[in-house]
Parts: C-alpha cells; structure tokens; sequence
C-alpha cells in the first residue's frame, strides 16, 4: 500500500528542473490559525512545538482552506520563506501537501504514516529547499545571505528580488556563486545543513 500511494503521490517540493533555478521553498507540519475567522489570508503557522511564524495565504491556497481545512487539524503546508534576520521568519503559504484528503486514496490510506511518506520523497518536517547567489558571509555571526530572483521577468512589485538570511557558514570564496542548500527550520530561523556550489563566481559571467 505505501508503495502504491508513493507512486501517486505529489512531491511537496519538486526536484529542480533546472541547474540555475533559483527558488526558497519548504514544508512545515502545524496548525494555520488566522488573526481574523473573516479574513483567512493572514495569521500565525503554529509548530507542533507550539512555536508561532507569521504567516500569510496565497490565492490559491486561499481556496483550498476555505473548502478543505479543519483548522483545528495539523496539516502540511507547503511554504515560501522570507526574513530579514535570523530571528523573525515570515511564511506565504503555496498550498498544503494532504495526499488522502486532496487526491483519490483509498480510504484505509490514511493509516499511512506522513513522515514516512515524505522520507520516501526524501524530505522531512521543517525542510527547506534554497538556491540563489551567496552576496553576503558574515564570518563573526556566522551567517549568510542569498539572493533569489524569482523566474518571472515581468516588471512586477511581486516578482521583485529578494534575500533571506540563513545560519550558517560558508567560505568567503564563494562569494557571488549559485549556490544549492538544504536548510532545517529551528523556530523562527533557517539553518544550513549541507550546500553544493552550483557555479562559482557569477560576476565573472556578466
């Protein structure tokens, strides 16, 4: 059975199409409680260790919790992170990764065990996929910032650039380099566990 819902299964987070693109996305497992019943666009992620993440709703997940999230359930939400420290992380929710109750399973699938399904895709609870330009290493703080532009080139405030600051160290000779991380959510920062240099030296390309 695991087999057979694994082959049908949506990887929350797909793999990379393309060896320069560029994206911050993750998953996280909580409960989605908003500031306002009336307004479900905005409000607080909560953790199962009860760590809150502010927290705003896309369009088109916007539809799926009004017509299929209980929310005094747990589910996993598939997110985009931004920040502008270590200590205040922001999320907009994508959409929500609920293989039984969002896709035609049978209905003992549901015994199936979630991070077993997710191991299975090699993914985990507070995973994040990030790749960019590293344009900052701050060796003292042990920190580091990464670029993402957003692959649309359309003119639009929503499409804009932007960074996020990730705990971490990596060598200052990478700087300006494509980079490729996998990063761990530890309340509300994102820590490096492992990265690849993808290309080095993006400026001596331009």
């Amino acid at each position: 059975m695991l087999f057979q819902i694994f082959n049908m299964l949506k990887n929350p987070i797909p793999k990379v199409t393309n060896q320069f693109q560029y994206r911050a996305i993750g998953i996280i497992n909580g409960k989605f409680t908003p500031h306002n019943i009336e307004q479900l666009n905005k409000g607080f992620l909560i953790d199962n260790k009860g760590e809150k993440i502010e927290t705003v709703v896309l369009g088109k997940a916007l539809s799926l919790i009004k017509k299929h999230i209980d929310l005094t359930k747990s589910y996993y939400w598939i997110v985009y992170p931004k920040n502008k420290n270590t200590q205040n992380l922001h999320l907009q929710v994508a959409g929500i990764w609920d293989p039984y109750q969002l896709n035609d399973f049978p209905n003992d699938s549901s015994k199936t065990n979630f991070s077993k399904l997710l191991e299975e895709l090699d993914l985990k609870d507070n995973y994040f996929s990030v790749r960019g330009e590293l344009v900052f290493v701050n060796i003292q703080k042990k920190e580091i910032v990464i670029k993402i532009c957003p692959a649309s080139k359309l003119k639009n405030l929503k499409n804009k650039n932007f960074k996020l600051v990730i705990k971490g160290e990596l060598s200052l000779e990478h700087l300006n380099s494509f980079v490729s991380l996998d990063i761990n959510r530890d309340g509300n920062s994102l820590k490096l566990i492992r990265h690849e240099i993808i290309e080095k030296d993006l400026s001596e390309n331009n």
